[in-house]
């Protein structure tokens, strides 16, 4: 059985401008750990993860599963740095959802294909603070 990581955060923003947050690799850079990310962002499309994380080099790579501009993009996700080996029972479905929220928007962010729920709440606190370090980019613009 596999479980849900799951974060949200209400972002003083309209959708758009997140919208650009989300596809936009300078400002992903911003928010993401510095992260460097390459896709034409059409389905079907890999999408690459670059970057450092404890001061080690890591790719970390997917396929766009779904994009609907302002409202959702769904991707696969692996990463060499979970110790699983490269084969599609390791990869995992990351979604990003927009919706109205009053003066703003509200942003889920889920990561399925968690082992246990232990690594579901380690993913979904990083992702967490993930939403935190989006909100100020996005805020402060």
């Amino acid at each position: 059985m596999t479980t849900t990581a799951r974060a949200e955060r209400h972002v003083d923003a309209p959708r758009d401008r997140l919208w650009h947050a989300l596809t936009d690799p300078d400002t992903i850079s911003r928010y993401l750990f510095g992260s460097r990310v390459e896709t034409d962002w059409r389905v079907g499309s890999p999408i690459l993860y670059r970057g450092e994380w404890d001061g080690r080099p890591y790719e970390d790579k997917g396929t766009i599963l779904e994009i609907a501009p302002g409202d959702r993009l769904v991707t696969s996700y692996y990463s060499p740095l979970s110790g699983k080996p490269d084969e599609p029972a390791s990869y995992q479905t990351v979604s990003y959802l927009l919706a109205d929220d009053g003066a703003g928007t509200l942003v889920t962010i889920t990561q399925d294909g968690c082992a246990d729920e232990a690594e579901a709440q380690r993913m979904g606190a990083n992702w967490a603070a993930v939403l935190e370090s989006l909100k100020s980019v996005v805020e402060e613009a």
